[in-house]
């Protein structure tokens, strides 16, 4: 095609690697343009790896590549000064998750991008996720009793509710709305690298949302199982989803329906998200996770950390 987007890759990590590389590569609609990384031979290998134009040092290098939009991979601490920095220099911005670490740096991202009409997305992927959007369709507009989102992994990490389990929060607002109240605890001995976290949300639509994030699990395991008007749907992702009603269980399986070749990037939402970020550019639409209502979802996480005793994102 004659006109394609000029995309920047801010950060050329694991997530770049996994996710957002592999399918940006793929596109007929994008020239990859330019590639930024902490370390300079980190944007050289994602250069030759994937058949970017140019590998800089700096964001105002990248910027000055005449880049239209940008996707910031980076760790989370540097989203705010890099998503401000793009938007204000004109360029559309698609943004990992989390916004940031504090609540007036991710205030800021979202009002800059109100300012400047430009848009920026961020990377709640579960969102986009076959398993999770069937499940969404099989409740259509009834609301279930109560929602047990868990998502555990094996060893902690720094700010660990923060960067693994916001996911489940931003799932259970965007299946239930906003929260009315809410218990939390936790178990740490550093209460940054805490290992467990446990919330009992009230929403809006009169769902009670039960939130396990533990970190000293066997295995990394998530799963998002809702009861409620005789029916019960169950995601174990990114897989498979079962739902069970007085006369059946039937359970779908992602990578049969593939032929056996389903890929990451398809299961768990990298791809459509990715698709959604530029039929959004394209059609000049508000992304489903569009800044504003991302900076809603930061806030309740915000609220689940300090009633647990947690460091918050003041």
């Amino acid at each position: 095609m004659e006109n394609k987007y000029k995309v920047g890759l801010v950060g050329a990590g694991s997530i770049a690697e996994i996710a957002h590389l592999p399918i940006l590569a793929k596109r007929e609609d994008v020239e990859m343009t330019g590639v930024m990384a902490l370390h300079i031979e980190s944007a050289m290998k994602a250069k030759q790896k994937h058949s970017i134009k140019h590998a800089v040092a700096t964001l105002p290098e990248l910027i000055d590549l005449g880049i239209d939009c940008a996707f910031v991979l980076s760790p989370k601490d540097c989203h705010p000064r890099q998503v401000i920095e793009l938007l204000n220099a004109g360029i559309d911005v698609f943004c990992e998750k989390p916004m940031g670490c504090n609540l007036r740096e991710m205030e800021e991202m979202a009002n800059t991008a109100e300012r400047t009409g430009k848009t920026l997305m961020i990377g709640f992927n579960r969102r986009y996720s076959p398993v999770y959007r069937k499940a969404k369709e099989l409740y259509g507009n009834t609301t279930p009793d109560v929602i047990i989102a868990q998502k555990n992994r094996p060893a902690s990490e720094y700010r660990a509710t923060l960067e693994n389990a916001i996911h489940m929060v931003d799932l259970l607002r965007y299946f239930c709305g906003e929260c009315t109240h809410i218990e939390a605890h936790s178990i740490y001995k550093d209460p940054y690298y805490e290992t467990l976290t446990t919330a009992q949300l009230q929403f809006e639509n009169g769902t009670i949302g039960i939130l396990v994030a533990d970190r000293a699990s066997g295995q990394w395991i998530e799963t998002f199982q809702m009861h409620g008007k005789n029916r019960t749907v169950t995601v174990d992702c990114p897989d498979s989803i079962t739902i069970v009603d007085s006369k059946e269980s039937h359970t779908t399986n992602m990578t049969p329906l593939a032929m056996g070749w389903a890929r990451v990037e398809d299961k768990m939402g990298f791809q459509a998200e990715d698709d959604h970020f530029f039929d959004c550019l394209k059609h000049n639409k508000t992304p489903l996770t569009n800044a504003a209502d991302a900076f809603k979802t930061h806030e309740l996480m915000h609220r689940i950390l300090q009633i647990a005793g947690l460091p918050d994102l003041a």
